[in-house]
């Protein structure tokens, strides 16, 4: 696949009418020796102005769109990528143009690089992650599909059949819900949400690159693969009604459309973080799938009742997508909620709620369908909203201490 790489040029400077907004809402429970939890602003400044292309027939620029934020993710030079999925909506259109699916930028917020092939990229484009050798990862909950890129656009691997997924008889693409037949195939998937790929040795074959997805639109399972796309084995099932989010079914998935399990992270620890959006949990796994624990993030958003037995909003659910702070022990997990549109800051060991930040709506630091999150060498976040909401915002990390108790968060929270 051929890349389309600049360097962005443009000499307007983008008018911020907001100014940056500052939260932090510690828990009462800290105490003066407990880590301090990091301070997050909103850079209104980030990303620069989108690059402009010549209309073919009248010659005027047409800004590029990206349309709605499928992914967000970060490679070793702190470059950002998105994963766009280009569908634009009225007035867009009229002045606009698609922007191409996949979009670097560079620390500064400037286009630098831009590619894909929508023919070839999986349909309903959807998480993005950067491996440890900075090729870039993709998968697409309309189809069956993980894909693997060299930066520069080069199509390495694909896992899974372009428009066939693990639901038999047909193999049709959509949720299986408890369809004995699928969750089981060795080779295909059933609109994967999101992916991460293992830096170090797999418990198993001692290989370094293994790829674990969250077959989690249409399936239900988390499932592994070598880094050549060789299955290795899998986890979870369909889960029943949940009403105790730590106790009921605690390692199954959700049984709706929509996400179950949404997203698939690696922490330092060894152990595996997955969100079950429907209900409102992270369930930790090993890598080869034996339960740890299971964390709540907000019963009473998804499909789980409020504590207490009071009915759910019925939203997406809370558990959306993760981070971890930069430090060794990853004290903090940066957690995505969309059902509620806020960032979670929480303990990785405690499980608990220390911070949060944003509300529902369309201005700087708000956020409306919030999606995906992911953080830079220096603490930095970026999050990407979908639907309606279709962009990606920058979160700058003005104090952290990442577990210690010191650090200012000017660079120097590696």
């Amino acid at each position: 696949m051929r890349a389309l790489s600049f360097a962005y040029a443009g000499t307007a400077l983008l008018a911020v009418a907001v100014g940056l907004g500052l939260w932090t809402q510690q828990s009462q429970a800290d105490s003066p020796k407990s880590p301090k939890v990091p301070k997050y602003e909103v850079d209104s400044t980030w990303p620069k102005p989108f690059p402009s292309t010549p209309d073919p027939v009248t010659g005027r620029a047409r800004t590029w769109i990206p349309g709605e934020v499928a992914g967000t993710c970060v490679d070793s030079r702190d470059h950002v990528f998105i994963v766009t999925r280009g569908n634009l909506i009225a007035p867009e259109g009229v002045k606009g143009i698609a922007a191409p699916p996949i979009m670097e930028f560079d620390t500064e917020g400037n286009t630098v690089a831009a590619w894909g092939d929508r023919n070839v990229l999986p349909n309903g484009i959807h998480g993005c992650f950067v491996d440890y050798q900075d090729n870039i990862w993709i998968a697409g909950n309309g189809d069956g599909i993980v894909q693997k890129y060299s930066r520069s656009g080069s199509l390495m691997l694909q896992i899974g059949t372009r428009g066939v997924c693990d639901n038999p008889p047909a193999n049709t693409c959509g949720n299986s819900g408890t369809n004995p037949a699928a969750n089981q195939s060795q080779t295909l998937l059933n609109q994967p949400a999101d992916m991460w790929v293992d830096p170090n040795p797999d418990p198993m074959t001692g290989q370094r690159g293994s790829v674990y997805i969250a077959d989690g639109y249409g399936n239900h399972r988390v499932v592994v693969f070598s880094a050549t796309g060789q299955y290795l084995r899998q986890w979870g099932g369909v889960a029943g009604t949940v009403i105790n989010v730590t106790s009921d079914y605690p390692d199954k998935f959700g049984a709706g459309d929509g996400g179950h399990p949404h997203c698939v992270v690696g922490g330092n620890d060894g152990l595996m973080y997955v969100c079950d959006r429907q209900n409102d949990r992270i369930q930790v796994f090993t890598k080869t799938g034996v339960l740890q624990r299971v964390i709540p993030v907000l019963p009473g958003t998804g499909a789980t009742p409020y504590p207490g037995g009071a009915p759910p909003l019925g939203t997406a659910g809370s558990a959306w997508d993760l981070d971890f702070s930069n430090d060794w022990a990853q004290t903090f997990m940066f957690e995505v909620d969309g059902g509620n549109e806020q960032m979670l800051i929480m303990s990785r060991m405690q499980g608990t709620i220390l911070s949060k930040f944003g509300q529902p709506g369309r201005q700087a630091s708000q956020f409306t369908f919030l999606h995906s999150v992911a953080k830079d060498s220096k603490g930095n976040l970026y999050t990407g909203e979908t639907i309606n909401g279709r962009r990606i915002q920058k979160f700058k990390q003005i104090e952290c201490n990442n577990g210690n108790g010191k650090g200012s968060g000017q660079g120097n929270c590696n």
